[in-house]
């Protein structure tokens, strides 16, 4: 559980953004479409930690979303 569920991408460790309800929820539907922002989006920003840690927490993440 090393990425955070949080909107600042102005920090030096790992996030998972969901664009359409964070960053980009003040756009309209026609604002979103052409901005190519998909309501099953997922923005990944990584951060300084170890290459390893972040492949296993996406995996178990993943894993624990899809079932």
């Amino acid at each position: 559980e090393i990425f955070s569920l949080l909107a600042n991408v102005a920090d030096a460790k790992s996030l998972v953004i969901h664009p359409a309800s964070t960053t980009h929820a003040q756009l309209s539907e026609e604002a979103l479409i052409a901005a190519g922002v998909t309501p099953d989006m997922v923005r990944l920003s990584i951060g300084i930690e170890d290459a390893e840690d972040l492949i296993y927490d996406l995996d178990q993440a993943l894993n624990k979303a899809v079932g």
